[in-house]
């Protein structure tokens, strides 16, 4: 199954059931990353990536690497800082977008994607991406 035919079996999801936990393991055994919105908070990975990123209101600083997302700083000291900026230049970005085009959640990036939507209440809320954990090295 390709990224398109994943994408396209989590196409129409309610909020909240947006992937199984056998679809879970699955996407991790292909090597594929689900994003998708929950909540008007968080970006939640599922599959090779298995984490959340707090987004109110949108981000446009969401680092992914192959080891998983670049976590923020909760210290200042310049060698994590450094640390960072090199994890940083290597890694692709996402923007979580906040509330454009119809939808609660919607993801842009340059990474390789297909794109599925999930709804609440016969609305849209959350454009969601499936992508290939390969593709972030």
């Amino acid at each position: 199954m390709n990224i398109q035919e994943f994408a396209q079996m989590l196409n129409g999801r309610q909020m909240g059931q947006e992937i199984t936990r056998e679809e879970e393991r699955q996407t991790k055994e292909l090597g594929y990353v689900v994003l998708f919105g929950a909540s008007d908070d968080l970006a939640e990975f599922r599959g090779a990536i298995y984490d959340e990123v707090a987004c109110y209101g949108g981000t446009d600083d969401i680092y992914v690497t192959t080891a998983g997302l670049v976590e923020e700083l909760e210290c200042h000291c310049k060698y994590a800082l450094a640390a960072r900026k090199k994890e940083i230049e290597t890694a692709k970005r996402i923007e979580a977008i906040w509330a454009e085009e119809g939808y609660a959640w919607t993801y842009k990036t340059d990474i390789p994607h297909a794109t599925f939507d999930i709804m609440e209440d016969g609305e849209k809320y959350c454009r969601g991406i499936v992508f290939e954990a390969g593709a972030l090295a």
